[in-house]
């Protein structure tokens, strides 16, 4: 569900239910909390399925728009994917996941780049040529223990002009609204949010003080 297009959006694009092996909240509880902190817009992507943002999306409250998108791991490293129409076949190489995603029409970004304790992609540098073929890169990850990781992925953003966005990558209820990016226009549907990831980005949060 949504509502009015905000001038200025609220938008976390990571976040997991009860519907990862990993979360624990249950999708319409998630939904409800992101819209108690303000959130605008949240892509829940749960690992390798869809159902949790299916249930969301059903089950949020006027005002604020669920995105539905996956987590996805490939031999290279985890990518999230958002505005997915179904799933993608499991075992793709990174190459082949974000040729598929886009032949859904989805938008592309790279989650926690350097997390050595995560099937994080930029580990290897040799998967460098993939930044060039996605949306956004997560600058700030809720979740990333050392700060010099996150550091390491705004350098990576700004190197290849990509977008720098910040994302609570949430497990838990507590964990919502511990990082988001506030951006200009409307990023309800794949195109308003390409435009917005286009404009001024302002990664903001409990954790960015």
């Amino acid at each position: 569900m949504s509502g009015a297009p905000p001038e200025r959006a609220r938008v976390d694009l990571h976040c997991h239910t009860a519907r990862s092996f990993d979360g624990i909240a249950q999708p319409a509880a998630v939904a409800a909390r992101a819209f108690q902190r303000g959130l605008t817009h949240l892509a829940i992507t749960d690992h390798e399925t869809l159902d949790g943002a299916l249930e969301a999306r059903d089950s949020a409250p006027a005002g604020i728009t669920i995105i539905v998108g996956c987590e996805v791991n490939t031999p290279e490293g985890d990518l999230i994917f958002a505005y997915l129409d179904r799933g993608l076949p499991r075992g793709l190489s990174a190459r082949a996941a974000i040729e598929a995603g886009r032949e859904q029409g989805a938008l592309v970004g790279i989650p926690h780049p350097y997390d050595s304790s995560r099937r994080s992609l930029l580990r290897d540098p040799a998967n460098e040529d993939l930044v060039q073929l996605v949306d956004w890169v997560e600058a700030v990850n809720g979740r990333v223990a050392r700060s010099s990781d996150n550091d390491r992925a705004s350098v990576l953003a700004r190197r290849f002009r990509r977008p720098a966005i910040g994302a609570s990558d949430a497990h838990t209820l507590l964990e919502l609204g511990a990082v988001w990016t506030t951006m200009a226009g409307d990023p309800s549907t794949p195109a308003g949010l390409l435009e917005a990831l286009r404009g001024p980005l302002l990664i903001e949060g409990d954790d960015q003080g």
